[in-house]
C-alpha cells in the first residue's frame, strides 16, 4: 500500500515545521506529503503562530524537496476562483518537476469562512461551485496551446482564456475528490477524479463508498479501475502500549478510540489495520500526523510498513 503523510498545519505550525516533516517523509520513503487547506484552528487549539496558505507552502516545498509528491486534502472551492487556482496549481507543478496533486472539495468549516471574510453558501450551491471549478480546471488545462477556453456557468464565466500556464504533468495533475456522500460525490468523482478519497471512516464504510463510485462510473461508461482509491486516517503508532499511550496523550486522544477509528497501536496492530483497509479496496492511505515535532513517529512506521 502507498502510505502518504497528511498534516493539519492550521492547528499550529510554521513553514519550517512543515519543511522538516516533508523532508523526513521524503527521506523515509513515503509516497507523498499532503496538507490541509484551512485558515482556522479547530477543537480548542490556539493555532499559534497562525495559518499558512496551502499553495504558498507547496510552492516552497516544491523547491526544497526532490522526489516526494505534494498535494492538498482538500482545497476548498469557496477559497479561490478557478482561474487563479488553475494558474497556481500549474505553476507549482512546474516548480516541483511534475509532483503536484490537487485534492479539491466543497469546503465545510463555516467558522473559518466567517473569520476570514469568505462567503459560505449552502451545501447545494457549494457542490455546484465545485462541479464548475472541476470542469474549468480540467478543461482549461486540457485546451491546446494557442486555443482559447470559454466557460459560461451559473457561478463562473470565462471568455477567451488562454488556459495558461500549463502544468508539467499531462494533461494535468491528478485530481482527488473525497467524501462519503451517497450521490453528488460519486457522480463528481466518476466524471472528474483520478482518485476517490474516503476519509475518517472504517473499512466497511470505505468499501460501501467505493461501491457507490463504481456504480457512478458504470453509469457514465468509465472504468472504475482507472481511479485510485484511498482513505485518510489519524496515525498513532508505537513500539509498545506505553509508546502508543504517550503519543495519544500528546494529541489529546484516547488510545482505544484511536485503535477503533484510526491507524493506531503497535506495529502488529497497525499492519493488521492497514490490511483491513486494503481488503476494502484501499490502495493509498493518508496518515494524519498531528504532532509535527515527532519525526521519530514517521521513521518508526516507515521502518516496518514501507
Amino acid at each position: 500500500m502507498d502510505l502518504r503523510i497528511f498534516t493539519e498545519p492550521q492547528q499550529g505550525a510554521t513553514y519550517d515545521d512543515l519543511l522538516r516533516v516533508a523532508r523526513c517523509a521524503e527521506d523515509v520513503g513515503y509516497g507523498a506529503f499532503f496538507r490541509s487547506d484551512h485558515y482556522l484552528a479547530m477543537g480548542g487549539s490556539t493555532g499559534l503562530p497562525g495559518p499558512t496558505d496551502a499553495w504558498i507552502t507547496l510552492a516552497a516545498l516544491a523547491r526544497e524537496t526532490t522526489t516526494i509528491r505534494l498535494g492538498t486534502l482538500m482545497t476548498a472551492a469557496t477559497f479561490r476562483l478557478p482561474g487563479p487556482l488553475g494558474v497556481a496549481v500549474a505553476q507549482v507543478d512546474q516548480m516541483s518537476g511534475g509532483r503536484v496533486e490537487l485534492g479539491i472539495g466543497t469546503g465545510w468549516y463555516e467558522a473559518e469562512h466567517r473569520a476570514y471574510g469568505i462567503p459560505f453558501p449552502d451545501l447545494a450551491v457549494r457542490f455546484a461551485m465545485l462541479a464548475e471549478q472541476l470542469e474549468i480546471l480540467t478543461g482549461s488545462w486540457s485546451t491546446p496551446i494557442g486555443q482559447d477556453y470559454t466557460f459560461h456557468g451559473e457561478h463562473y464565466d470565462l471568455s477567451d482564456s488562454p488556459g495558461l500556464p500549463k502544468p508539467l504533468q499531462h494533461p494535468y495533475p491528478p485530481v482527488l475528490v473525497g467524501g462519503s456522500g451517497h450521490h453528488r460525490t460519486p457522480a463528481l468523482a466518476a466524471r472528474f477524479a483520478d482518485e476517490i478519497n474516503v476519509p475518517f471512516v472504517g473499512p466497511d464504510e470505505v468499501a460501501a463508498q467505493f461501491a457507490r463510485v463504481r456504480t457512478a462510473c458504470d453509469e457514465t461508461g468509465r472504468d472504475f479501475a482507472t481511479m485510485h482509491r484511498s482513505t485518510a486516517q489519524v496515525l498513532c503508532v508505537g513500539r509498545n502500549d506505553a509508546d502508543v499511550r504517550r503519543r495519544a496523550a500528546v494529541i489529546g486522544r484516547d488510545p482505544d478510540e484511536l485503535r477503533e477509528h484510526g491507524i493506531a497501536g503497535t506495529a502488529a496492530e497497525v499492519t493488521d489495520r492497514l490490511g483491513r483497509f486494503a481488503e476494502a479496496g484501499v490502495e493509498r492511505t493518508y496518515l494524519q500526523v498531528l504532532d509535527l515535532s515527532d519525526l521519530e513517529h514517521l521513521e518508526f512506521l516507515g521502518g516496518f510498513a514501507l
